[in-house]
Order: C-alpha cells, then sequence, then structure tokens
C-alpha cells in the first residue's frame, strides 16, 4: 500500500464505522491495514450531518452524533476543501450532477488519491482511481 492514499466515500466511511459486512474484502483490507493512509473529506461530515437532519440517514444516527470520535477511532485523516477542489468539482465534464460526488472526485483526482466507493456512477470517469 505504500505511498498511496485512498479517500473513503461517504458510504464507505458510514460502512467502516458502524457496517462492515457491507464492504468488500479489498476495501476492508485497506480500512483495517494500520500502515494506510486514509482519508475523508470535510465534505462527508457535511454530507452525514444534513441526510442526518433530513432524516435519510436512518440507521446511522449514532455516526452522525459522534463523528470526530468516528474518524479518530478508524484512523482517518480529514481532507479539508480548498478552491483548488471546489473550481475542479464544478469544471469536471462529467453527467453526474451530485455535488457531494463531484467534490470526491475532484479531490480524489486532485489530491493523486484511490477513492474507496461502491458507487458505479465513479467508474464512468476514466482518469480517477477507484479501489471496491
Amino acid at each position: 500500500m505504500g505511498d498511496v492514499k485512498y479517500l473513503l466515500d461517504t458510504h464507505t466511511l458510514l460502512w467502516a464505522a458502524q457496517d462492515e459486512s457491507r464492504l468488500s474484502s479489498r476495501a476492508l483490507e485497506i480500512i483495517e491495514n494500520i500502515d494506510a493512509s486514509l482519508f475523508v473529506s470535510a465534505i462527508s461530515a457535511y454530507e452525514i450531518m444534513y441526510k442526518h437532519q433530513l432524516g435519510k440517514l436512518s440507521g446511522y444516527a449514532y455516526i452522525a452524533e459522534n463523528y470526530f470520535d468516528i474518524i479518530y477511532k478508524l484512523s482517518v485523516n480529514e481532507l479539508p476543501i480548498s478552491a483548488q477542489h471546489t473550481y475542479y468539482a464544478g469544471k469536471i465534464e462529467w453527467a453526474h450532477r451530485d455535488p457531494f460526488d463531484r467534490l470526491l472526485a475532484a479531490q480524489a483526482a486532485t489530491e493523486s488519491m484511490t477513492l474507496i466507493t461502491n458507487d458505479p456512477a465513479f467508474e464512468t470517469i476514466p482518469w480517477l482511481k477507484v479501489l471496491w
């Protein structure tokens, strides 16, 4: 795994924290590796709280209310959002309109990270490194 940096998609973070059986064996192996360089985007914190407030994350209330403890326990680094990330997210030629996903793709690409995701929408981006 060496110098590879991994960015967790929001659902990957949720599953790693509370529902590991939903992770692929490959994703779980990387997440559990103490030497892996794991990151979570600041947009995931917003997405989790936003969807929790809307009632769309039933079953994940504990994670929403204990977000910072969760990422600490998982040894995940925070990835702040920069102007470069938001600019690139808006510039991407990609039919997918979800703003959370667009920002995650932009962050993974600009930071040379592999995105750990089960979302097939990301597979349509040829220049994005995706793992599941």
